[in-house]
Formats: structure tokens, sequence, C-alpha cells
């Protein structure tokens, strides 16, 4: 009976300790602050590969003026929405004459230059992990034709060919087309591509008295040079403490006064903390501009020092400094938009070449101290 009295108590002891610390948990969970991680674009080159059909559109029918395409591009994406690739497309182009019904082909080379638009990105959000991605994309072209000699030949034939051309023939182009990525993974996409060139009526060697088309349908690969966006995660931390407000010790006044002593006022120091990749003075810090604000009005001969900081884990060094300056800068403004003279502040910013704090978060700071 004593036995079981005894395992009942510290059955209840380990549930009363296990609901206290769950309480702690909660309270604790309720007190830290999260910051939310983000997903950022980065610039990028990429590579596409592509192999598919041409046709040319003339006399013949569909079938017979169908001929073998491929394309090479490398490109860069400045942002979500807009990138550029430069490269060679070509292969084969075919031409038909009506009467007497015949096929002849020659080959060509085209360098391209277009300017590429992710729709997805341009009229939505940035998604990195979007499995379809719709792109518009437009340029020019300088299209170099050769190896004629079927149509040459037809001309020897009766065949009356009024832009016959024999060795060689370059032509400008206009582009304009539509494609598809789908996604495999974070540096490789699979791509279907249709494409329209207009070039001139001497393309196909006949004269037609208007512009000749080429269409392509195109399939192949985008590889990334790189991810091409940086995600950082959630934050958890507990704000940074009040400190308390320095009281000035005034002396007690004396009966008798010997002589004029100078009175001795303590330095006190602020820390304006700052959200992930912000110079935005929140509500919460403003309590400490001001108290730095009375302590400068009750002593005119103060100054103050503002040192930026930024957090080594974020970012990179560049981004990291001139994040520091503008917190430093703007606690600086601050201070300047309640009455203290700019001669009175003094700034410095050392992105997060120092850590002026164990807690990474924490050093997202500017830390005013008062000379």
């Amino acid at each position: 009976m004593k036995t079981m009295s005894k395992l009942m108590l510290a059955v209840m002891l380990l549930w009363t300790t296990g609901l206290s610390a769950q309480q702690t948990s909660g309270e604790t969970s309720q007190r830290r602050i999260k910051e939310e991680g983000k997903t950022i674009f980065d610039p990028h080159f990429f590579m596409q590969i592509q192999g598919g059909v041409a046709h040319t559109i003339g006399e013949g029918d569909f079938g017979d003026l169908l001929s073998p395409a491929a394309a090479l591009y490398v490109g860069y994406k400045f942002n979500p929405w807009l990138g550029v690739r430069a490269g060679l497309s070509g292969w084969q182009a075919k031409g038909a004459w009506a009467s007497p019904y015949t096929t002849y082909k020659y080959n060509y080379l085209q360098g391209n230059v277009d300017a590429m638009f992710d729709l997805c990105n341009l009229f939505g959000k940035f998604n990195p992990k979007r499995v379809v991605n719709p792109y518009l994309f437009a340029g020019v072209g300088i299209n170099g034709a050769f190896n004629n000699d079927e149509a040459v030949a037809l001309s020897t034939k009766g065949y009356d060919m009024a832009y016959l051309w024999n060795d060689s023939k370059v032509l400008v182009a206009g582009r304009l087309g539509l494609g598809l990525d789908f996604r495999l993974s974070d540096r490789v996409n699979f791509n279907i591509e249709a494409n329209g060139n207009v070039l001139s009526d001497k393309f196909n060697s006949k004269k037609a008295g208007n512009a000749d088309w080429q269409f392509n349908l195109m399939a192949g690969f985008t590889i990334k040079f790189g991810k091409g966006y940086t995600k950082t995660e959630p934050v958890y931390y507990e704000p940074e403490p009040q400190p308390a407000p320095v009281v000035e010790k005034k002396p007690e006044p004396k009966p008798v006064v010997v002589e004029e002593k100078e009175v001795v006022v303590e330095p006190i120091r602020k820390d304006i903390f700052f959200t992930l990749n912000s110079a935005k003075i929140r509500p919460s810090e403003e309590q400490k501009i001001n108290e730095l604000v009375q302590y400068m009005n009750e002593n005119k001969d103060s100054k103050v020092l503002i040192s930026g900081y930024a957090d080594v884990k974020t970012g990179n060094e560049n981004i990291n400094l001139r994040i520091s300056e503008k917190r430093a800068k703007a606690t600086a403004e601050a201070l300047k938009a309640k009455g203290i003279a700019e001669e009175r502040i003094q700034i410095e910013y050392k992105g997060d070449t120092e850590q002026p704090f164990e807690v990474n978060e924490q050093n997202r700071v500017a830390i005013c101290v008062t000379q």
C-alpha cells in the first residue's frame, strides 16, 4: 500500500513538472519574435540547347516544306522577369515551285539577339519553384543563307526565279516567339518554343511581292549557371530588453560655497535595433530616440557617436556595409528631426566586420553613445 502511494505521488510530481514546463515554453514562444524567411532572386547566366523543325511559307504542301532546325543560346537574367540571350539558329530551309511542282532545299545560319520576358514573374510574384513558366521574346537576327545549288539547277531548266542567288545571301530578320519552361530542378528546365522570323522576299529565291516567313517549333533544355535565387530561413529571437534610463545625480546644495566644481555627466548608450535588410526605425525603438534627445537637450555640450552594423549571416560584405550605413544615417536623421544639431552628431558604419552581440539577429543595430 505504501509502495502504491509513493508511485502515485511520483506520477503527480512528473505531471505537474511537465505542465509547468509546457506553460513556460508557451510563454517563451509568445515572447519570441518571428522574422519570416525570404526568397531573393539572384541574377545569373544560362544556356539553351534546342532542336526541332522549320517551315518556310511557300507554294508547296505543308509537309513538303518542313526541314530540320537547331539552336544554341547563351543568356543573362537581370531580374525575375527580364533577360536577354544571343546565339545561333538554323540548319535547312525548303522552297517549292508550283508548276511543274518541285521542291528544293538550301541551308542557312542565323545569329540572333532576343529580349525575354517571363510572364508569370512580370504579372505575379517571383516563385523559383513554379513548375511551368511561359515567356515571350522579341529580337533581331542576321541570316546567312548558303548551299543554294538545287535552286540554281532549276533555273537552268527554265524555272524563272527572279530573286535567285548563287553562293550566299545575307538578310536581316525580325523575330517574335512564345515559349514554355518546365522546371526539372533548380538548375535545369525543359522548354518548348515557337517562333516566327520575317525576312526579305529574296530568302527563297522566288519573287512573291511580300516578305518571306519562316516558323520554328523547337524543344530543348535550359541550363542555369547557379540556382537563380537565395532563400533565407525564418529567424526567431527575443527582443532586446530596454535598459533602465540613466538618472543624473545632482549634488546636494551646501550652505557655504567654497568653490565651484564642474559637474561630471555620465554618458549613456542606446541600441536601436532593426529588422532584416531594413533601415526603418520601428515604433518600438522610438522611445530610445526620445531618451537620447532628452539627454542631449539637458546637456548642451554633449555629442553622440552612432555606429551602424549588419549581421554577418545575411547578405554579403558590400550589401551589409550599405545597410549599416543606412541604419546609422536613419538614426541620425531621427535625432535631427527632433531638434539635435547636425554638428553634435557623428556617424560611422562597419557592415559585418564587427559583431557587437553574440546573438546574430541583434547585430542589425545602430549603437548610440554620448560623449
